[in-house]
């Protein structure tokens, strides 16, 4: 693990590979940590080619926490934006988006492949629309526009989501049972729930930063983002979107907009997969994620 300064931050980030190789750039999820790119789904990447890369965003993990702001109370959040008002927030997810491209400058590295799944395909998104001359191609997994008309997250799932945890350092037990019970809700059927794996990432995750304030920020953050597609419509970097048909956070409806939006996008819906990146599933999204990257190539030539 590193760390370097970025966009007046730290962020922590691995890398996998060989530094000569083209960047396929890995952007994690809402209140999630690097680690959930796992190191066989880093490798098994790396192994086509590419050098990876995945860090923490900003509020997560090992790099810069925004703890010493106020913890954003989901309801006032929501009558403050039906209100036609913007709420006071630490940061956007247009920040996250100059992060992602201050840790390439950082390291040196022009242009690369971008790779983010939910609110990290949000923040993909972003960086394929506002530096495109810094990104090779786009690949947004289980993630959306922002356009207002699309199917809403159910409130039950919302409920789950942004519900107290348990605090972990007086009751681990019950806080991984907590987020293990969140995890199963909102994965696929077509693939085994791998508990145990899923109980030592989210022990691994709390040993290595616990900060429950970080979830509501980065929700406040996706709140005032707004409708992406006109954004979306300039992106022109091969692009591929994949969705799980049984997401219960974001519809299938939402990837099919995605897609529909960035020209020559391709849309892989996928049976069985939910708001979950099974293993057994890693090596359709590796492929999908490198033909993507290549047709990059040709159309350079």
């Amino acid at each position: 693990m590193n760390m370097l300064k970025v966009n007046g931050i730290e962020l922590a980030y691995d890398s996998y590979g060989s530094e000569t190789d083209e960047t396929v750039l890995l952007i994690a999820g809402l209140g999630t940590q690097m680690i959930r790119w796992t190191i066989p789904f880093c490798e098994m990447l790396a192994a086509r080619g590419y050098r990876v890369i995945r860090f923490d965003n900003r509020d997560t993990g090992l790099s810069t926490h925004f703890s010493h702001h106020d913890t954003l109370d989901f309801e006032t959040l929501a009558r403050t934006l039906m209100s036609g008002q913007l709420p006071n927030i630490p940061y956007t997810l247009e920040d996250m988006s100059d992060d992602t491209i201050g840790l390439l400058d950082a390291l040196g590295i022009a242009k690369a492949h971008i790779v983010g799944r939910s609110m990290g395909g949000m923040i993909a998104q972003l960086v394929a629309s506002r530096y495109p001359a810094r990104v090779l191609s786009l690949t947004s997994i289980m993630s959306t526009t922002g356009n207002p008309e699309l199917p809403q997250t159910s409130p039950e799932v919302m409920a789950l989501m942004t519900r107290p945890a348990p605090n972990p350092v007086k009751d681990e037990a019950g806080y991984i049972a907590h987020s293990v019970a969140f995890a199963r809700r909102i994965a696929g059927t077509g693939y085994p729930f791998e508990e145990n794996e899923y109980r030592s990432m989210i022990r691994e995750e709390v040993q290595r930063a616990y900060d429950p304030g970080s979830i509501g920020r980065q929700i406040a953050a996706i709140a005032v983002s707004g409708d992406r597609r006109p954004q979306l419509a300039k992106v022109n970097v091969p692009s591929l979107v994949i969705h799980g048909v049984e997401d219960p956070m974001f519809a299938p409806a939402c990837g099919k907009d995605t897609a529909q939006v960035i020209t020559g996008a391709e849309f892989m819906l996928l049976e069985g997969m939910g708001h979950d990146l099974p293993t057994q599933l890693f090596e359709t999204v590796v492929d999908g994620i490198v033909r993507t990257a290549r047709s990059s190539v040709k159309d350079s030539i």
